[in-house]
């Protein structure tokens, strides 16, 4: 039996084109992060949406964060059970383009993540180097795989179902 999936977004929420709205279509078993405002977000208002979200699962989910999201969830890491974390796009707040309304987020925890988790980079994206996706990695012990030059790999990127994301998260 498959694991159920917490989405979780990052800044802007992650509309209808996006793969992680895609993975969300029709799975009753998975659930989206819930925050006050996906454009203004603040650090304290999303760990308090991941403790809800994660608490309303029967057992741990898989994570499934994109950009932003992943910073949440190395944050927030520890607080509750999880099965893993599947990690796509971390952006760096120490960038040219990193949104100054969520430098919250930031410094990033550079920690081991007490769960399996997966690092998925994309060779130009602009929000992260790939010797920042490769310290991220690092620092919290995530293998890192390669998605080739995806973007940011979000809604633009024209990914539909991901179905290549789908087999990375399988290895969880």
């Amino acid at each position: 039996m498959p694991k159920p999936l917490a989405i979780i977004p990052g800044i802007g929420g992650s509309g209808e084109a996006h793969w992680q709205s895609h993975w969300q279509t029709g799975d009753p078993q998975t659930r989206r992060l819930d925050v006050p405002d996906w454009d203004r977000p603040d650090l304290g208002d999303w760990i308090a949406g991941l403790d809800r979200l994660v608490a309303g699962f029967m057992e741990p989910p898989l994570l499934v964060a994109h950009s932003l999201g992943c910073l949440l969830v190395a944050h927030w890491a520890g607080r509750a059970p999880v099965a893993g974390a599947l990690l796509v796009a971390p952006p760096d707040p120490s960038g040219p383009i990193f949104p100054a309304e969520a430098a919250g987020f930031g410094p990033v925890p550079r920690r081991p993540l007490p769960f399996p988790a997966i690092v998925v980079a994309s060779s130009d994206d602009p929000y992260g180097s790939m010797a920042h996706a490769e310290g991220l990695a690092a620092a919290w012990e995530a293998e890192l795989v390669m998605a080739g030059a995806l973007g940011h790999i979000n809604g633009a990127s024209g990914l539909g179902d991901w179905v290549w994301g789908r087999q990375v998260l399988g290895r969880l």
